[in-house]
């Protein structure tokens, strides 16, 4: 799984890529925690999300956040780590140019930077967001929600109180002409601690189900 480094707003963005063997594979990008309490793109949630995507055939990219890791920069409180998030979907695209589709997922904070990037670039057609902080920052943007996707949280979330989440599932479901699957993970606190296996599960379901049988067969 090659390294690579991105042109990003703010300087050097770090990331781990997977190029999808078939023609046309298409893309996915994944979004870690928080910068400032501990987040980085080796987080085990989004490398779950990663293989689960990898594992379909995607070309699937994670990145570290300004100022994390190799990244340069520093926390600017979700704008700029937005601005991050859409350089590296150009890059991503860039390598991609004739990708069937465009998936997104994020886990915790890097769960509502993905819901705003999914709200600016209308290419991306589903996504996968674990534990949103729906209780810590403003999810009002999605009106309306673009697409369809997965919403998991953990019913012993420490963090995120599981009330926050299900008001925001509702509010969404509550949209036309969008499906919102909401999971809850037995047991499982913020970081999925020891339900790692039981999130991946739930993500491998859902990702069979709507991708259908027309998209490709697991690689590797």
């Amino acid at each position: 799984m090659p390294d690579v480094i991105i042109n990003g707003p703010a300087g050097r963005i770090e990331g781990r890529y997977s190029h999808g063997k078939i023609p046309n594979a298409p893309v996915a990008l994944l979004l870690h925690p928080h910068p400032q309490h501990g987040g980085t793109m080796n987080n085990r949630v989004v490398y779950t999300l990663f293989h689960a995507f990898t594992k379909r055939g995607f070309s699937a990219l994670r990145f570290n956040f300004r100022g994390v890791g190799r990244s340069q920069g520093s926390y600017d409180r979700g704008e700029g780590e937005l601005s991050d998030a859409a350089s590296a979907l150009d890059w991503l695209q860039t390598y991609n140019p004739n990708a069937s589709s465009c998936w997104i997922g994020g886990f915790s904070f890097g769960a509502w930077i993905g819901m705003q990037l999914l709200m600016r670039r209308p290419e991306i057609d589903g996504f996968l967001s674990i534990a949103p902080p729906a209780n810590m920052f403003d999810f009002s943007f999605l009106a309306p929600c673009p697409a369809s996707g997965l919403i998991v949280h953990g019913d012993r979330d420490e963090v995120v109180p599981e009330a926050s989440v299900t008001r925001l599932v509702n509010k969404l479901s509550s949209q036309r002409d969008i499906r919102i699957e909401y999971r809850k993970v037995e047991g499982a606190n913020h970081f999925f601690n020891e339900k790692s296996d039981d999130l991946g599960r739930i993500v491998d379901a859902y990702l069979d189900t709507a991708l259908g049988t027309s998209q490709p067969a697991a690689v590797g």
